[in-house]
């Protein structure tokens, strides 16, 4: 049962912030600082993400589609239903944050290694949650402003510029000078992976900290957190189930089955972190704790999952099928 590394770090952010929170000067400072820490962070989205590897993935269009069916309208549709438990497993910003956590996009890292690992179709992988990232940008806000109106910290035609400007702007900028530096960010990936994640804690910091500032935390008790949680994992249980089983009744096979199980049933907290602090405002603490939780709850199932499927039958490539074959073929040549 792995424990993310990273969201140790979030958790200590987040505890830094309850502790120090920024307040006056220093939260402008901060609220500045994530601003410019967002669009970098699309900016690097749009200069890594290659045009042509997009293309080439849209030949399995099948399984891209399904993909992006249970990511933008599967889950968002659990989300509504989930309405039905306010008040008594949800208070109402709650419920906010666990109908948002249903508009994010997948995951693109963590679907990647646990398709490799259950030996899965990982070309897949990769461009399903590739696909599943760039229409989050345009997608996620949209259905925002549909499904979570009011309700995300004042969504309006402001929220939506500064969606624009503060994520589809750089995001395209990255696309177009990809040409030019598209070969430092391959290069240094591991470096501006550190600038990714520190990006994201900041945003984190920042939007915690006006949530202590304006006493949001006292509106949740331990009791509506451990509500949170059944909910959550009754939410990912039924996805992961739709994932497998619909996938075999679409008449996918086993590694497209495994791809479309890990890449449409997770959501990116990489991806709607900066998305919440956009959309929610001071609210933003709130609205993304049950995408938290849930981050951290997909990595410990899927994990088992993925460890399970690599010893399946079926996961045994054709090839190290007829390595017993051959190991016998050739003892036998040789006592002959």
């Amino acid at each position: 049962m792995p424990i993310d590394p990273y969201v140790l770090l979030l958790l200590g952010t987040v505890g830094l912030a309850a502790l120090l929170p920024a307040r006056g000067t220093g939260a402008d400072v901060a609220s500045g600082a994530s601003t410019g820490a967002i669009a970098f962070l699309f900016f690097l989205y749009g200069a890594r993400l290659s045009t042509r590897e997009a293309m080439d993935g849209v030949r399995h269009w099948r399984l891209h589609v399904t993909v992006l069916a249970c990511t933008f309208v599967v889950f968002p549709l659990l989300g509504l239903a989930s309405r039905g438990l306010v008040p008594v497993f949800l208070t109402d910003p709650l419920y906010q944050g666990l109908l948002f956590l249903t508009l994010v996009p997948s995951t693109i890292q963590s679907s990647i290694a646990f398709t490799s690992m259950a030996r899965g179709n990982v070309p897949a992988a990769i461009c399903a949650g590739s696909f599943s990232s760039l229409a989050g940008i345009v997608v996620t806000p949209l259905l925002a402003a549909a499904l979570l109106g009011g309700g995300a910290g004042g969504f309006s035609a402001d929220s939506l510029v500064e969606i624009v400007l503060q994520l589809l702007v750089p995001f395209a900028a990255g696309q177009l000078l990809r040409r030019w530096i598209g070969g430092f960010v391959a290069r240094h990936k591991k470096v501006l992976g550190l600038v990714d994640r520190g990006s994201i804690l900041l945003v984190v910091y920042t939007a915690f900290s006006e949530g202590m500032v304006q006493g949001i935390w006292h509106q949740v008790s331990p009791v509506r957190l451990a509500g949170l949680l059944a909910v959550e994992a009754v939410l990912l249980a039924v996805m992961l189930l739709l994932t497998w089983y619909g996938a075999k009744g679409l008449g996918f096979g086993r590694e497209d089955r495994i791809a479309i199980q890990f890449a449409g049933s997770k959501k990116s907290l990489a991806a709607g972190l900066p998305m919440a602090s956009v959309l929610f405002g001071a609210q933003a603490s709130l609205a993304v704790l049950p995408l938290m939780l849930f981050h951290q709850m997909q990595l410990m199932v899927c994990a088992v999952i993925a460890k399970r499927r690599s010893h399946d039958p079926e996961a045994v490539r054709p090839e190290e099928q007829r390595l017993p074959e051959r190991a016998a073929a050739t003892t036998g040549s040789r006592s002959g």
